[in-house]
């Protein structure tokens, strides 16, 4: 494809009007929205009204006057719609950390007499990590099974509570069928977790429709709600009446005001909120989700999976550097909205990227790893992004001291 190619699919994208509607520093091709997304202008405008306004001059009565104390299900119900769940299945609060936690012990809770946690080696670690700690807090009364993802399927047995999946590999970005995972839990009797991080606002998905029962995800990639935004949980409407939160607090009580000594957990998703909501990152992301729902699921899916096609085409009819290889899936259908490329030179090759103004990300031990964000993404800079990266392996520009420096955060 030409570059004069590229601009003409950018003259014909419906979802190109978005482009304007994001704070990014001129001269910066952002293939990085996949961990953190930029902000949406609209974010600035509103956490103005929120910090000077609402806390500023509302105080502590915008609880009531500016409904701050419904913004966990307000927002929860926004992201509901992106993910095909209903109004009451979604609410926003905490970390995808510690939410994991709570519907994983709550899986335990839906499935009495049955111990096993399985999950996958490889993927995101902290995963494995939350899964490790709760097992070992449980003792005899929980095991956790880390299985390759090959043999995932094949080992959910009768005594298998949850099985915990992320959808899309956070590396490679592989994607499970959730709909076939999910039917096949079911037909044992088990439950499934999905982990939406690198899905919610990026692949169209429906939970309803394949019955899924939980999920969890994060609101700083694809949703642009800003670092270390809320995340939020989903709690199949079957399910609520059931599940029980390993974590009570005051605002998951039904009725959080009248301060009784003893917990009475609230009905619906409302029980599995702990403390209390974060105001202004609550706003942040509201304003992140607002924006993406102005957008056509299946239409941002396709444009990102093309904007990696493309790159991907690009980079390999270069071919700069027998060393790269691709560390994704080629077929569109598998993966997610990232591309990873293996290098045995990986971060000082994006180093280098982000010195031209290229803002991709390292996962160790040996991947450049690049996310299209369809809402301000162009095919065009995908297009130029790409040609600067097999610039920069063919005269092995990454190949400069600064370049190797490692940083704490890759």
């Amino acid at each position: 494809m030409t570059r004069q190619d590229a601009q003409g699919f950018d003259l014909a994208d419906p979802l190109a009007r978005f482009g304007d509607a994001f704070d990014l520093p001129k001269g910066v091709i952002y293939l990085d929205g996949n961990s953190l997304g930029p902000a949406p202008l609209k974010v600035h405008e509103r956490l103005e009204k929120v910090s000077r306004h609402e806390w500023g001059e509302g105080l502590v009565r915008s609880w009531n006057s500016a409904r701050w104390i419904e913004a966990p299900g307000r927002v929860g119900d926004k992201i509901a719609q992106l993910i095909g769940a209903k109004a009451g299945e979604v609410v926003v609060a905490d970390s995808t950390s510690v939410n994991l936690f709570k519907l994983a012990a709550g899986a335990l809770s839906l499935r009495p007499g049955r111990k096993t946690l399985l999950s996958e080696t490889g993927s995101f670690p902290t995963n494995l990590y939350v899964l490790q700690g709760l097992t070992h807090l449980l003792g005899d009364r929980a095991q956790l099974k880390a299985l390759a993802p090959a043999e995932v399927v094949a080992a959910i047995d009768e005594d298998t509570a949850v099985v915990v999946l992320t959808h899309v590999h956070f590396k490679s970005a592989q994607r499970w069928d959730m709909a076939a995972i999910t039917a096949a839990a079911h037909a044992k009797g088990a439950l499934v977790i999905w982990d939406l991080c690198h899905t919610a606002g990026a692949v169209a998905v429906d939970l309803n429709d394949i019955g899924a029962d939980l999920a969890v995800g994060c609101g700083y990639k694809y949703l642009n709600g800003g670092p270390g935004a809320p995340a939020f949980l989903f709690v199949a409407e079957r399910h609520q009446a059931l599940i029980q939160s390993p974590l009570w607090g005051w605002m998951g009580h039904a009725t959080p005001f009248a301060f009784e000594d003893n917990y009475r957990g609230a009905s619906g998703i409302r029980g599995q909120i702990t403390g209390t909501p974060p105001i202004l990152g609550l706003a942040a992301l509201e304003a992140g989700v607002d924006l993406q729902l102005e957008a056509d699921p299946a239409r941002v899916e396709a444009k990102g999976l093309a904007l990696a096609d493309l790159f991907i085409a690009e980079i390999e009819s270069r071919g700069a550097d027998p060393a790269l290889k691709l560390a994704s899936p080629r077929e569109a259908g598998q993966r997610g909205l990232h591309v990873s490329f293996s290098h045995p030179e990986a971060y000082a090759v994006v180093q280098a990227m982000i010195a031209r103004g290229i803002i991709g990300d390292f996962r160790a031990p040996d991947i450049a790893r690049f996310g299209f964000s369809p809402l301000f993404l162009s095919y065009a800079a995908v297009w130029d992004a790409a040609h600067a990266m097999a610039d920069i392996l063919a005269a092995r520009a990454w190949d400069r001291p600064e370049f190797h420096a490692r940083a704490a955060v890759t």
